[in-house]
């Protein structure tokens, strides 16, 4: 999830180097004049240049491998030469971690490996932080999705147990700091504990790295300890783990981090994961395999390529691609962009040049006009924003579990992805409430009250559509503080109506995501459009919020009519 600005704007990633170091690891001379033309292979662009440095913007914030310098001279010794996917050996080891039961519902997944015959300076430890940080705010969510841990491999001792700790249970000197200090000291008085608390603070125990010596590693995902954290120069051999709860991404985070230092000069070494039910090896390098359509890329480009071709300026995406009925594109295990055919599409395009495929005009000329939904949504907007709500902007996709369990109702028939990556993002959403819900959850550390709105698609199940679904607007409403009643929550629907001229009538209603005598049904024009009242306490608790929620949600489509 991409971090955004006070506007909303997603942040792209900015990544800072040398261009003498860009021009070694490229082993060709390249001017900055020449950087602004080469770097859109890389999907970046020249964001500033001073002397030496330079700043370049990446405008993807799915493709994690590009955040560094390793990985955007690795995009563009492919596209500038022979091409093809890099190849990286993982040398096999004894080093082991095993993951203690303890931890599965607090922060459940871990990988790790080690990196061995680095040659670090002030500028190359430099560019690691700038790569874990950047993973960190985008990839990794501000550190929920994967939080990263790099340690001086000579100073542990494996085994590596990842368990759970009391927050008074151990002392050690965190990162920066000189005094030992407990967890639950170090989330009050270390900048990284105040900013990074929120994601374990909740639990009776905190997450744990600690060797077989008993030297603690880190508290994921909030600091290392100064012992073992510490990279400097004299640092030769890392060991590098990453926590969250998603195996995949935390999967590809190290594959990132690991061809990043290969790159470097580094000897990636496995590590030996050891869960309760399972064990595993990572990192994981072998390439992913996609079938591609070479007629339907030559009809989504308009361009008369042919096979060879194709395989061609896959190549100098950094893939490797075999002819056939349909064309064996295997690109790399750090990369996680690739979910449809389009994706591998848009590699050939870049590859060709978006600045050499000739536009087609169309044949029939028609006039645009805005849509007569959209603009009722923005007038909308205005007004919730005028009863002193913030607007935010969540996804559509979802998990069943949010729908319905941590709403505390029944499970009802949806739209389901076929092949989702991941279970947290399986089924399109009926509706905006649990979403809404979802974000006071990962801003319990923001200022109260918190009042937001969103104006969403939904997507239902609809018979008579030839794709069984349908697209509706909703809005959904939600105030959180110490003290919040249905009255104020009340208000602000009646304002909303009201300033639409809106005959409504509230009539008791019993809704299992509500309190029961303390929840309405929305009608107008005689139909039911919505539903408002108090959060009840279960769902609360669902989700971990600490303080009472009042909301309502409305079908706007049925406001229209």
């Amino acid at each position: 999830m991409a971090p955004r600005g006070k506007n909303g704007d997603i942040i792209m990633p900015v990544v800072e180097f040398s261009l003498k170091d860009m021009q070694r690891m490229l082993k060709k001379k390249i001017t900055a004049k020449e950087l602004e033309e080469v770097i859109l292979f890389a999907k970046g662009e020249v964001e500033s240049v001073e002397g030496d440095t330079i700043k370049v913007d990446i405008k993807d914030t799915n493709r994690p491998d590009l955040w560094s310098l390793e990985g955007i001279t690795r995009e563009l010794r492919a596209h500038l030469g022979k091409g093809g996917l890099a190849n990286y050996k993982i040398n096999k080891s004894n080093f082991r971690m095993v993951v203690d039961k303890k931890v599965e519902k607090v922060r459940a997944k871990t990988v790790g490996a080690v990196v061995k015959n680095l040659r670090f300076d002030d500028y190359f430890i430099k560019q690691i932080i700038q790569l874990q940080e950047k993973i960190h705010q985008t990839y990794g969510g501000n550190r929920k999705f994967a939080a990263i841990g790099v340690y001086d491999f000579d100073r542990i001792k494996f085994p590596i147990k990842y368990t759970t700790v009391k927050p008074d249970g151990i002392k050690f000197v965190p990162l920066e700091f000189n005094e030992e200090l407990t967890p639950k000291e170090i989330l009050a008085k270390h900048p990284c504990g105040r900013d990074y608390g929120h994601l374990v603070n909740q639990y009776p125990e905190y997450p744990l790295m600690i060797d077989s010596k008993g030297n603690v590693l880190s508290i994921p995902p909030i600091i290392n300890s100064s012992y073992t954290g510490k990279i400097t120069e004299k640092t030769k051999n890392v060991f590098i783990e990453i926590t969250g709860n998603e195996l995949r991404r935390i999967s590809i985070a190290l594959n990132v981090l690991v061809t990043a230092l290969a790159e470097r000069g580094g000897q990636i070494y496995s590590v030996e994961i050891k869960y309760p039910d399972e064990k595993i090896i990572r990192p994981d390098l072998k390439p992913q395999s996609f079938a591609l359509d070479a007629d339907y890329t030559r009809r989504l480009l308009g361009l008369n390529l042919s096979d060879k071709e194709i395989i061609k300026l896959l190549e100098k995406s950094g893939c490797d691609a075999k002819p056939g009925k349909k064309i064996i594109v295997d690109y790399p295990a750090y990369r996680d962009d690739i979910m449809h055919m389009r994706d591998i599409v848009e590699d050939i395009a870049i590859s060709y040049g978006y600045d050499k495929i000739n536009p087609d005009f169309p044949k029939l000329s028609t006039i645009g006009s805005s849509d007569k939904t959209e603009e009722f949504c923005d007038v909308v907007r205005e007004l919730m924003i005028g009863l002193g709500l913030q607007e935010i902007m969540t996804f559509s996709l979802t998990s069943k579990e949010n729908l319905f369990e941590k709403m505390n109702i029944a499970e009802e028939n949806i739209c389901e992805i076929s092949n989702p990556v991941s279970s947290n993002w399986s089924v399109l959403r009926s509706w905006l409430l649990p979403s809404l819900l979802e974000f006071l959850t990962n801003n319990m550390h923001i200022d109260y009250p918190q009042k937001i709105f969103e104006v969403g698609d939904c997507v239902l199940l609809d018979s008579s559509k030839e794709t069984k679904t349908r697209n509706a607007k909703k809005l959904s409403a939600v105030i959180t503080n110490s003290e919040v009643s249905y009255e104020e929550i009340a208000s602000v629907l009646d304002a909303f109506l009201s300033n639409l001229g809106i005959k409504y009538e509230l009539r008791a209603a019993v809704h299992n995501s509500f309190i029961e005598g303390r929840s309405a049904a929305v009608f107008a024009n005689n139909k039911e459009i919505g539903i408002i009242g108090e959060i009840h306490p279960l769902v609360l608790n669902n989700w971990k919020l600490e303080k009472p929620v009042i909301a309502f949600e409305l079908d706007l489509e049925e406001l229209m009519h």
